[in-house]
């Protein structure tokens, strides 16, 4: 390996990732190890916020929605230990409303899952105005209503009658949406 193949990172190449998929959040790191980075595993809001405190990294990836908590919380940390911490918002659920107070607390992007290691390393390292490239294979509008769907279905305790209320949809046209495979 040559000494300034990673020069773009900088002299500092931490990495937290936090997210409670233990299998994606591995494979992300084995991902960005191969890339330069020395990157930092934690599962929890907990986890991530005890690594944040203890050893603030040069860059994060922060799931939005974890098991015990909401991610910003970690980005708030990561914001008062290390302001200058590249921090980019990750989830498998997007909503402007949620893009914007993730801006607003200090991420410098707000990616939706699946988001690839080039993706990833894209926003980590997008300076100035520039915007980072579309990525490669976005998901399909369909996809996107799918996945909505489904994560309001998950977040109702799989009520279908209180889905169908919330997304103003009728019953039965919501079951028969939930009983589709989902598009590509």
């Amino acid at each position: 390996m040559a000494v300034d193949e990673f020069a773009e990172l900088g002299p500092d190449r931490t990495l937290l990732l936090v997210d409670d998929d233990a299998p994606f959040v591995n494979r992300l790191a084995r991902a960005m190890e191969k890339r330069g980075f020395v990157p930092e595993t934690a599962e929890s809001v907990t986890a991530g916020r005890v690594a944040a405190q203890s050893r603030p990294p040069a860059y994060a990836v922060v799931d939005l929605r974890l098991g015990d908590g909401n991610g910003l919380d970690v980005v708030e940390v990561l914001r008062e230990r290390r302001p200058d911490c590249r921090v980019v918002v990750l989830t498998g659920y997007g909503a402007i409303a949620t893009a914007v107070a993730a801006v607003k607390i200090g991420a410098v992007d707000y990616l939706s899952k699946p988001a690839d290691a080039d993706d990833i390393m894209n926003a980590l390292l997008s300076r100035g105005d520039a915007l980072p490239p579309p990525p490669e294979n976005p998901m399909s509008a369909d996809r996107v209503r799918w996945e909505h769907i489904q994560r309001v279905y998950e977040l109702c305790d799989r009520n279908i009658s209180e889905t169908a209320r919330r997304l103003s949809m009728h019953r039965r046209t919501l079951q028969r949406i939930l009983a589709k495979r989902s598009p590509k």
